[in-house]
């Protein structure tokens, strides 16, 4: 479910002197075990097709499996440890070839929601992929109906809400209304224009 799985994490404020930054995953014990402690958590995997994890070998799998082949799959980092990881996958090219559009999806150590953790990644998400791939257009992303603090991260980091997708995908055997959000290339011309001064 690459680019859909939007778990809640990351409310507005931000932790003071927290940095976060993104990096790629390793096969590390550290990563796997890092890995292991949000995959493992039923509340992070509420939103997720996959069910929590019993094992960190489970964890290691993954990474081996499905992380490190992936087009674009990062750890989220909060202080320098990591606290989640976030994905963006391109869509199969469209009629005529051309590929311009990704999704975009995240998840994060509950012990990390409320801290903006996850709008920052998604941002710092969205300017990497942005700049790496020249002919993406559109990044979207979709988020539960019933996960409030995805839709928040998702507005917070700029993206537009489209509207809902009514039985959009299945989750655990049972058809999901999502909300969908996008953030276009235009969007992010005119979030980074300077804010003009209207006084002298």
């Amino acid at each position: 479910m690459d680019g859909m799985e939007l778990e809640q994490g990351g409310a507005p404020a931000a932790e003071p002197g927290e940095e976060v930054t993104l990096r790629e995953f390793t096969l590390s014990d550290a990563d796997a075990e890092a890995l292991m402690s949000w995959a493992s958590d039923p509340l992070v995997a509420r939103f997720q097709r996959r069910d929590a994890y019993e094992h960190v070998d489970q964890a290691r799998r993954y990474i081996a499996g499905h992380v490190l082949p992936h087009p674009w799959y990062r750890a989220i980092c909060a202080g320098g440890v990591v606290v989640g990881s976030i994905s963006v996958k391109p869509a199969p090219a469209e009629e005529g070839g051309r590929m311009f559009r990704a999704s975009v999806g995240y998840r994060v150590a509950r012990a990390h929601w409320g801290r903006g953790v996850a709008t920052r990644a998604v941002r710092a998400a969205a300017a990497a992929v942005f700049a790496a791939w020249p002919w993406l257009v559109r990044l979207e992303a979709v988020a539960d109906e019933e996960n409030p603090a995805s839709q928040r991260v998702l507005e917070k980091a700029g993206f537009v809400r489209e509207g809902t997708l009514r039985k959009y995908i299945v989750l655990k055997g049972r058809p999901r209304d999502m909300v969908m959000f996008s953030l276009v290339d235009t969007d992010r011309r005119e979030q980074m224009k300077p804010v003009e001064s209207s006084g002298p």
